[in-house]
């Protein structure tokens, strides 16, 4: 579910559109019904999306299983919020602080209000609960902390701040042999860490790998796992679209930065 880097201007085209700071567009990926209740909630009249407001309860998302706090209070006491690093549809992303170490860390908050569906919570649901399964690793973004109010949900995680795989293989037009050999280790090692802890990440793409910092060797980690599963020896499943080429496979990247 999005972002937890400073999202920079870039002039090019995306192939993949662009990616808000606490998640982008959730309708063109999810597919199937996600796509149906995306376009029946934009077609409503605006009195229907007054009344749906006026009508709506707290709900839910994490739980205690999930949640470290159910409080905002906790969270501020806990963490000092700075400025803003990026927006998405669901939510915000800022830096904060950590009020007893100093840690600089990126707090991303997901309005409850934006989760309109059944899959876009169990989303939510899923990721928090793959990154807090997963051993810690120094190519995977850490999630810290996950607190739940009323009406947000708050994710404590690493702060990314040297920018997308992609705009480095942009702005860099073409990679050595040895440097392309480099990146393409360090995902193989992301993906062995996580299929060897019984989860496929499913979303792998240059946007979706981000450096720590903007040093030319800096620790390149992967991010969202919105669409991760966990799974079982034996379990097979295809995922992807038939109309056109998944957005990202390791063929492509390996001709990018030739």
């Amino acid at each position: 579910m999005g972002n937890c880097c400073v999202t920079r201007p870039f002039s090019g085209k995306r192939r993949g559109g662009s990616r808000g700071g606490a998640g982008g567009n959730r309708c063109g990926r999810l597919g199937g019904a996600n796509v149906r209740s995306c376009s029946t909630l934009s077609s409503i009249s605006d009195a229907a999306r007054t009344a749906a407001t006026q009508a709506w309860s707290p709900l839910t998302v994490l739980g205690k299983g999930l949640a470290a706090e159910a409080s905002a209070e906790e969270l501020l006491r806990r963490y000092q919020l700075g400025e803003e690093l990026g927006r998405g549809e669901f939510g915000v992303t800022r830096r904060c602080t950590d009020t007893s170490t100093g840690e600089v860390l990126a707090c991303k908050s997901i309005s409850k209000r934006k989760l309109r569906s059944s899959v876009d919570i169990e989303d939510v649901r899923r990721e928090v609960a793959i990154m807090r399964s997963l051993p810690e690793h120094p190519n995977v973004v850490r999630l810290r902390e996950a607190f739940e109010d009323a009406d947000t949900v708050h994710l404590v995680m690493e702060v990314c701040e040297g920018g997308e795989l992609f705009d480095r293989i942009v702005s860099r037009g073409h990679y050595t042999e040895r440097a392309a050999a480099c990146v393409m280790r360090t995902i193989m090692e992301v993906v062995l860490h996580c299929h060897k802890h019984g989860v496929i990440h499913r979303d792998l793409k240059p946007e979706n790998f981000l450096y720590a910092n903007t040093s030319e060797n800096s620790a390149l980690k992967v991010i969202d796992f919105g669409l991760s599963v966990c799974f079982k020896p034996g379990w097979s499943s295809i995922h992807g679209k038939t109309t056109k080429r998944p957005p990202f496979t390791f063929t492509q990247l390996t001709k990018i930065l030739k």
